[in-house]
């Protein structure tokens, strides 16, 4: 839904900065490349020193690059299967630095093992999700339906981290990671259920 109804804003938005960085020789997947060490960095220093708000602060500056890097490929040509395999592969490090860097806050120096779970849980049916559809894909069937996509995923995630790095009480963003967690379950069961469906429909 975010993807559907935020992208053109973002687009408009970010296009001035495409065009600059494409100006100065950079290319698309060094963008891709230098945003995922960007929030790579952002999670695994920041939030395990248990500064979620600077933490996510520092992420928000790399985390549009997925945007960005997308658009410069567009203005310039250069989009290319290896260009979007790399911005997918890069993808899942971000989301998995994300959720790491807040599993080890949270079971250590933050002392919240139901929030280390939650993390942890975000992170393993998170990277579910993206594994199932890009299995189906390479079978030759089609899993791009649910309820948990990844932009959503990441912007309720970094939202309510930063909120609770303010004074936000933990427990908010515990039923927030609980519930990601659930609809990215849901996600993989109804992305099961059609290629499934698919697969039997081939089979006749």
């Amino acid at each position: 839904m975010l993807n559907r109804h935020a992208r053109a804003f973002f687009s408009g938005l970010f296009t001035p900065i495409a065009k600059a960085l494409l100006g100065l020789g950079m290319t698309p997947n060094m963008v891709t490349v230098i945003g995922t060490i960007g929030v790579s960095l952002g999670a695994l220093v920041f939030y395990p020193m248990g500064e979620l708000f600077w933490g996510t602060v520092f992420i928000t500056v790399f985390v549009f690059s997925d945007l960005i890097d997308g658009l410069m490929a567009r203005l310039s040509g250069r989009g290319s299967v290896l260009g979007g395999f790399l911005d997918s592969c890069l993808d899942r490090v971000q989301d998995g630095a994300v959720f790491l860097g807040l599993l080890i806050w949270f079971f250590t120096g933050g002392e919240n093992i139901w929030l280390g779970i939650a993390a942890g849980l975000c992170l393993l049916t998170g990277n579910l999700v993206s594994y199932v559809r890009a299995k189906a894909e390479s079978l030759g069937y089609t899993a791009d339906v649910g309820i948990a996509e990844r932009s959503e995923r990441m912007v309720l995630t970094l939202v309510f981290t930063g909120f609770t790095g303010l004074g936000l009480h933990p427990g908010v963003l515990l039923v927030v990671l609980t519930l990601l967690a659930v609809a990215s379950v849901a996600t993989i069961i109804q992305r099961f259920r059609t290629v499934i469906t698919q697969a039997a429909a081939a089979a006749d």
